[in-house]
């Protein structure tokens, strides 16, 4: 995956973010050094980009409760992109670090729309983010988790974002 792929990636998680928590949904706790990344990113993409018109319909995407981007909306984002950097080597060498320190600041775990899970005879279950006592770094994020079910001594279900 290109640095531009991966920044689009991450501009639509901010776009996203930006959508959830104007509409009240954000998590409580945010993983402050990647959502400054994430705000950096943003900020020197839209400077760059203004009102191209496939950053506008990332946005809408977004606001419109998308969790990915449409296909053709990715593409068109990434040539834009790719346009940009190929024509201005500082906003090119701005956007690779930029995607190199959010890669640095750790994952983005996310589970959407999963199924269900049973855990029986001691064993364990999870439909969402299993991060062993807080294991790993960067955000998780867990939406629409199908239900886990523990059934017998010991065994353990979760959904949403787990870090026990």
């Amino acid at each position: 995956m290109t640095g531009v792929e991966i920044a689009v990636g991450y501009a639509f998680a901010w776009l996203v973010g930006k959508a959830r928590r104007v509409a009240g949904r954000a998590d409580a706790e945010v993983d402050r050094g990647l959502d400054a990344g994430m705000d950096r990113l943003h900020e020197l993409i839209s400077a760059k980009l203004r009102d191209d018109p496939a950053l506008q319909r990332a946005r809408e995407e977004a606001e419109a409760g998308q969790d990915e981007l449409s296909a053709r909306t990715r593409h068109r984002l990434e040539l834009a992109l790719e346009d940009a950097a190929e024509h201005d080597a500082d906003f090119a060498a701005a956007l690779a670090w930029v995607v190199v320190e959010l890669q640095a600041a750790g994952p983005v775990d996310t589970a959407a729309d999963t199924g269900s899970s049973l855990a029986t005879g001691g064993g364990t279950a999870s439909t969402g983010v299993v991060r062993p006592g807080g294991a790993g770094s960067g955000s998780a994020t867990a939406q629409h988790t199908g239900d886990a079910i523990a059934d017998g001594v010991g065994s353990k279900a979760s959904t949403g974002v787990d870090y026990s």
